[in-house]
């Protein structure tokens, strides 16, 4: 395990010294292991999944261990995770396995749940078809979950309480959905395949609509995980190696700010233990940065 810190202290003419900043930069396994997704729980655990291993890793609060919380290795060969979500004492995951001797390639999906102190298995449900690519999840106002399945353009909702999720949008503007998220009551996703970010409209019974597309006031290249952190919606670009910030306007219009680059593909941020955290996939690390003022 490769740990970095760096601490930074300016001192003025009276000989004062400003609070430091710190990064912290965490090897997960190896550099091979490709962190996909990141969450944090308020005590300050982080939990992670490898996109090329079977293992779903947990680095304890106050710690810079990485140790395996999900073995899938039973599962058949090749079974990976993208999504990770802490819902309170749950850890949500997506699992996903490839179909043997299909060409194109093609995946079977399952969410799952998990206990964060034990590791205990929950619930298992298996995205319905015969290709799926459960890829992200966000707890909505309603407290139920919100599934993004990027292969088939559909959101499912899983209603707090229920063992299998339901069919809740689909619509072509879902093409390439990838990370989604919750601010302020309404639903933001973005597109993987067409750098796209939207909204979902909800009428009074609680049906979405038709997503409607937010105008960014920049480029952004492979726009993946999307979270919320000090009220504003933070994303990670695979394409740039950058993570930005977005504050919505009017109009449905968004201004886009760069918070880091430099990075080698970022598939996914999330604050915790008072900063954001990286998922720094193309090196196997995750990386922290501190939060804006």
């Amino acid at each position: 395990m490769r740990i970095r810190s760096i601490a930074a202290c300016l001192s003025v003419l009276l000989g004062a010294c400003a609070p430091a900043a710190f990064g912290a930069e965490i090897l997960i396994k190896d550099a091979k292991s490709q962190p996909e997704s990141l969450a944090a729980a308020p005590d300050g655990t982080l939990i992670v999944g490898s996109a090329t291993t079977p293992f779903v890793y947990k680095i304890k609060p106050g710690s810079t261990t990485p140790e395996v919380f999900i073995d899938a290795s039973a599962e058949p060969a090749g079974t990976f995770f993208f999504g990770q979500l802490v819902d309170g004492n749950t850890v949500w995951s997506c699992m996903l396995t490839p179909v043997a001797g299909v060409t194109p390639v093609q995946r079977h999906t399952a969410l799952i749940s998990s206990d964060l102190k034990t590791g205990k298995r929950g619930i298992r449900w298996e995205l319905p078809g015969a290709n799926t690519t459960c890829n992200d999840m966000a707890v909505g106002p309603d407290k139920a979950l919100y599934i993004s399945d990027t292969a088939n353009a559909k959101i499912y909702r899983l209603a707090p309480g229920a063992t299998s999720a339901e069919l809740w949008l689909e619509h072509r503007n879902l093409t390439g959905i990838d990370g989604l998220a919750f601010l302020n009551g309404t639903l933001y996703y973005n597109s993987v395949f067409f750098n796209n970010l939207y909204r979902v409209p909800v009428d009074a019974q609680g049906k979405p609509g038709a997503p409607v597309e937010i105008w960014m006031d920049a480029p952004v290249k492979g726009i993946d995980g999307i979270r919320v952190a000090n009220g504003k919606l933070v994303q990670a670009e695979n394409g740039s190696g950058k993570v930005h910030v977005l504050t919505l306007l009017d109009g449905d219009r968004a201004h886009v700010e760069v918070l880091k680059d430099g990075l080698v593909q970022p598939t996914a941020i999330e604050p915790g233990r008072g900063e954001l955290w990286i998922a720094n996939r193309g090196v196997g690390t995750i990386v922290s940065t501190p939060m804006w003022k």
